[in-house]
């Protein structure tokens, strides 16, 4: 426990704290021979007792005004989990059901908010991985960090109930999430989970950047894609050669593109919520590996306790101060 204070000045009052050593605090009462007294050992334990009350009621007050607080550090913690960047498209098309209609009377949600609601009970039953959150559509827009502060997970989570922007994007996203994983660190496993409707080419440039940074990375993706109803899916083929190009399917290039990562992925395609709630069953099922990760400690003050334990010793104090006989 790393402790300190705020206001160092007011540390020079503690030797203040010594002065019941030094004066009784009682009302002295004249004998003409203290021999005539019997030994009174349990007076002279509550005299020392109520001494020691004092010295520490005006120590906690003193450490009280400076201000005492415990430090922010860094904790190592040791769990059963990953290190997992949800990636979530935020296109026009997200806020639309998957039949493909706009989710204006609330009879069939969208698929916004099927991924809003599924990933909240997923990171809820992740409890010691660190979760970040990226959502893209023309650009990227950093959400979250790495984190395993569950409450600002489910924040996060929340705050996608906007409406959805313009376009996808999706080298842009998948860029971002992988910054957030570090090179150099080891340990537990490492994930992206992309879910979205749709997908875009990809142009060579951003291809190359992204073999890269997967290879260096040592990160997993997973891929959920939420099919709209009579729409072509990831694993569709084209019926008429002419269309066989990144431009025409882009969704089955994107998975081609995936494949050729040499990394672990895996797609799933979903048409309705409940086959959504299936793949994110099935990739909570696998991500269980040991995860080694520090966690940063905020700053805890200690001054409310200091002056709470400082007025119960002096209504101690009192009582016994009310207490005395007068002789």
């Amino acid at each position: 426990m790393n402790l300190a204070v705020d206001s160092p000045l007011w540390l020079w009052a503690l030797p203040l704290a010594l002065a019941p050593w030094f004066s009784a605090g009682m009302s002295a009462s004249a004998y003409p021979w203290l021999a005539l007294l019997p030994p009174d050992l349990p007076s002279l334990a509550v005299s020392v007792l109520l001494r020691v009350l004092a010295v520490g009621a005006t120590a906690a007050l003193v450490l009280g005004l400076a201000g005492l607080h415990q430090s922010g550090q860094t904790v190592e913690r040791i769990g059963q989990g990953a290190d997992i960047v949800l990636l979530l498209d935020r296109s026009n098309s997200m806020d639309n059901t998957f039949a493909g209609q706009a989710a204006q009377d609330g009879s069939e949600e969208s698929k916004t908010a099927a991924a809003r609601r599924l990933l909240a009970d997923f990171t809820g039953q992740r409890q010691h991985d660190r979760i970040g959150l990226v959502e893209y559509s023309t650009s990227p827009l950093f959400v979250l960090p790495l984190t395993a502060n569950k409450a600002a997970v489910q924040a996060a989570i929340a705050a996608s109930r906007y409406p959805a922007l313009a376009y996808t994007n999706v080298s842009k996203g998948l860029a971002m999430a992988l910054d957030f994983f570090n090179a150099m660190e080891t340990g537990g496993s490492r994930l992206i989970l992309l879910i979205s409707d749709g997908a875009a080419a990809i142009d060579k440039d951003s291809e190359l950047l992204l073999r890269t940074a997967f290879k260096q990375r040592g990160v997993r993706l997973y891929w959920v894609f939420l099919r709209t109803a009579h729409s072509p899916g990831i694993f569709s083929q084209p019926a008429d050669p002419r269309d066989d190009n990144a431009e025409a399917m882009p969704e089955l290039y994107l998975h081609r593109f995936f494949q050729s990562l040499a990394i672990p992925y895996q797609a799933y395609e979903a048409e309705n919520p409940g086959a959504m709630q299936q793949a994110i069953a099935d990739i909570n099922r696998l991500e269980h590996l040991p995860v080694h990760y520090f966690q940063q400690l905020p700053k805890k003050d200690l001054s409310a306790a200091c002056y709470q334990w400082a007025a119960a010793l002096l209504a101690v104090l009192l009582a016994a101060k009310l207490a005395e006989a007068r002789l």
